[in-house]
């Protein structure tokens, strides 16, 4: 996988550089601004962008307009945001009309080297890594969505899980039930979200996109 970083913070832009290396994972560019993100994607055709939300020179909401830039730009370019704080506003805008290839991680989750190397490697591989306190502020600022709340708080928990990225198995191994329940789960939700698709990843995908809006 080959990979570009764009992180104002020299020392975490380092650190990550290094994560990455120790995993095998090849670090190409690094970036430290919006401007420098989009001239080492066109120069180096990276398979992920890593991020940061908030970079020079406002340090608002550069990064992320610049990793929906170099998505239009270079179509399948996969990008995982990393925040300080959780902002679903950003969240939202990132996931908006496709939901493959996307992260959306707090910075206190990178100190989990094993949970931020799996979502770095499920994000490029076209899947979907949301941090689970997203989640959770996603799930009550839309409480009152009509079409949410037709599922069953299992039925929920299934779909919050499903939106950080989460396997069958895993979210069996993290609620403790069986894998026949969980597909039983997700098949209720495929259905009461009216996403009858053939394709099973597709279905999922559609499902996280319809609970980010």
């Amino acid at each position: 996988m080959r990979v570009v970083i764009a992180e104002d913070s020299v020392l975490l832009r380092a650190g990550l550089e290094r994560l990455l290396a120790d995993e095998g994972i090849d670090v190409v560019a690094t970036a430290g601004d919006g401007a420098e993100l989009l001239l080492v994607v066109e120069q180096h055709h990276p398979d992920l962008a890593i991020v940061d939300v908030r970079m020079p020179p406002t340090f608002t909401d550069e990064g992320l307009r610049a990793a929906i830039e170099a998505r239009h730009a270079q179509p399948g370019l996969a990008v995982l945001v990393l925040s300080q704080y959780v902002e679903d506003e950003y969240a939202r805008e990132l996931l908006g009309g496709d939901a493959t290839g996307v992260g959306y991680l707090l910075k206190d989750r990178v100190a989990d080297v094993r949970e931020f190397v799996e979502a770095v490697h499920r994000v490029g591989a076209g899947g979907t890594a949301l941090d689970p306190d997203v989640i959770a502020q996603l799930l009550g600022r839309h409480s009152s969505d009509l079409a949410l709340n037709v599922l069953t708080p299992r039925e929920r928990e299934v779909l919050s899980l499903m939106a950080e990225g989460r396997s069958n198995r895993a979210i069996a191994d993290r609620l403790v039930i069986s894998p026949g329940a969980v597909e039983k789960h997700v098949g209720n939700v495929f259905a009461k979200l009216n996403l009858e698709s053939d394709d099973a990843n597709h279905r999922r995908v559609l499902a996280v996109l319809h609970f980010l809006k």
